[in-house]
């Protein structure tokens, strides 16, 4: 890529990186190094410097976009600061505590001047702090009250409060944290052989651009500094260097903020769900790749002239991006959120939605929900949910792969695009499951199957109906009515034959769901004192777990068919599987 304006770009000791005007755009993620990369830095400079005092250590780079200011009368260049925010964010809250704990009146006030210009109205020259947070006014703040005056670092009570604040800002936590940190190091070790040669002889290199996208660009190519930057990281970064109206680029960033704290560590998860919508093919890169090569470049093989040929964008950079990620994130919430979603007065919807999530091991059945929510919004919306959820289902019971599993998914989203009203998607092939195959699954062994937990989740769910919040507790385990290892002196061993265990053990009449883990020594108790001593208290909120041990008695072989036939019947019929009325053996 051609670079529209010049380049700066040099090396920087220390002393001459804090000589410099900085801004943590709004747009950055927060502050996020903990004790273990403060320490670490602090260790690297330590141990270049015992090693060779008279050497130069490289610390790392900056990536900055450059642009004048006005204070007083006079001009001043500042930097925003795309890359290496974290590690001059902890240099920055290094000088302060240096500033507050040194005893030498020099490196107070060069340490002090570091950190923050008091104002002189004699020489017009205005208040104005080193680095200023724009990432959140809480922040800013906190620095104003924590970092730039002198002494404002002893406050060790406050910082231990900041720091263990739950709900406090991320930064804020993290930058008391790493204040704390850098305090106690310095306990044990002289501030007069390290702050020298870290101003002196520690250097970094910095590259500049006026205009933004060209530092984005810059910012992009040389993220592997510090914090390794997620793909939704870059993602953003290049979306906001399309973005020219600042007030447009701070909402956007806000916002996209906003939906990566919502969603934490799953925010790529959500990015990618989101290019499912828009490619409907398996992903074959990484997230990042995948919206440059796919969404915003897409290409096309000719095979007759052996070339690629450009395809429209599927979603533009810049605005589009925005604004198409918001609209789904706004999906993402009614779907997810919503008891009722005003549909029914019913928690018909809810529950389905608490069941895949609970149930289901891979996600790929929420990009084709949200799709369809976005064309049809509340039109057939559980009958929808319902034929997806069969199909995912009976997809993964009966055994295809995961890339014929992905397909299909896809082909659904594809099938939703092309639809021309609900019934048109409902109605269609790509949800049709394969009957026969998924009735053979549920008749035989159940339990060691990696969906087992979700056949039994749908069995309580049929079981408990619409009436009432299908939630689960912490813990949820799967529990053989029949035990595994039944005690010789057993009444298991008069019930039952060892052909009988050997049929029935595993199948779905013979197991239920406990709100605890598996107990060996109460689970192989006899029937009877199993449900007194063991199953009261932990199948409560479990219905089907429930009805059993009110409606058997006794647990025969007998009992276990009855209730084989009646769960597995009512399974069936819920797939749209015609189920017979009667004992159904191998």
């Amino acid at each position: 890529m051609l670079m529209a304006q010049k380049i700066e770009s040099d090396k920087l000791f220390i002393k001459d990186v804090f000589s410099k005007w900085y801004r943590i755009p709004e747009y950055q993620r927060p502050y996020v190094w903990g004790s273990d990369q403060v320490t670490e830095l602090l260790d690297d400079v330590f141990q270049a410097r015992n090693s060779n005092p008279d050497a130069q250590y490289f610390l790392g780079s900056m990536v900055l976009k450059k642009s004048s200011k006005a204070g007083g009368n006079t001009k001043y260049e500042e930097y925003d600061l795309l890359d290496g925010q974290q590690r001059v964010t902890t240099l920055f809250l290094l000088t302060a505590v240096v500033r507050d704990i040194t005893s030498n009146t020099t490196r107070m006030k060069v340490s002090a001047e570091a950190v923050y210009q008091m104002e002189n109205p004699d020489d017009n020259i205005p208040e104005r702090i080193r680095i200023v947070f724009d990432i959140r006014d809480k922040v800013k703040a906190f620095v104003d009250q924590y970092v730039k005056d002198h002494g404002s670092t002893n406050q060790i009570q406050s910082l231990q409060e900041l720091r263990d604040k739950a709900n406090e800002d991320i930064s804020i936590r993290n930058m008391s944290n790493t204040i704390l940190t850098i305090r106690e190091y310095f306990e044990n070790k002289s501030v007069d052989d390290f702050f020298p040669f870290l101003r002196s002889n520690v250097l970094m290199i910095y590259v500049a651009a006026e205009e933004l996208e060209d530092a984005f660009h810059l910012f992009t190519v040389m993220n592997n500094r510090g914090i390794k930057l997620r793909n939704s990281d870059i993602l953003k970064a290049e979306n906001l260097a399309k973005v020219v109206d600042e007030s447009k680029r701070t909402a956007f960033a806000k916002k996209w903020e906003q939906i990566e704290e919502y969603h934490g560590e799953d925010f790529d998860n959500f990015l990618s769900q989101l290019r499912t919508i828009l490619v409907k093919q398996k992903a074959g890169y990484n997230l990042l790749r995948e919206f440059q090569d796919n969404i915003y470049a897409p290409k096309e093989y000719d095979r007759n002239t052996k070339t690629y040929y450009s395809k429209v964008p599927l979603l533009e950079k810049g605005e589009a991006t925005f604004q198409f990620i918001s609209k789904y994130q706004t999906h993402y919430q009614e779907l997810f959120e919503n008891d009722h979603f005003d549909l029914t007065s019913s928690y018909e919807f809810f529950n389905h939605i608490k069941l895949m999530e609970a149930g289901f091991e891979a996600d790929l059945w929420i990009a084709p929900l949200l799709n369809y929510y976005d064309r049809y919004k509340k039109a057939n919306l559980i009958d929808f949910t319902k034929a997806l959820e069969h199909k995912f289902a009976s997809d993964w019971l009966t055994g295809l792969t995961p890339t014929l599993r992905i397909e299909n998914m896809n082909a659904i989203i594809q099938k939703i695009d092309e639809s021309i009203d609900p019934t048109d998607v409902l109605h269609s092939n790509e949800l049709k499951i394969d009957q026969e195959e998924l009735k053979s699954v549920l008749k035989g062994e159940i339990y060691g199957r990696r969906a087992a937990k979700y056949i039994l989740l749908k069995l309580d769910l049929l079981y408990l109906g619409y009436n009432t919040p299908f939630k689960l507790p912490t813990t949820v385990s799967i529990e053989h009515i029949l035990p595994q290892n039944p005690d010789a002196n057993s009444r298991w061993l008069a019930d039952f034959t060892e052909r009988d265990r050997g049929e029935w053990l595993n199948r779905l009449g013979n197991l239920v769901l406990i709100s605890r883990r598996k107990n060996s020594a109460q689970s192989n108790r006899d029937y009877t004192d199993k449900k007194e001593k063991y199953f009261v208290k932990n199948i409560e909120l479990f219905s089907n777990s429930v009805r059993i041990y009110q409606s058997y008695p006794t647990w025969t072989i007998e009992d276990l068919r009855d209730n084989h036939t009646r769960v597995l019947n009512k399974l069936l019929t819920a797939f749209g599987i015609p189920a017979p009325s009667t004992a159904i053996h191998n």
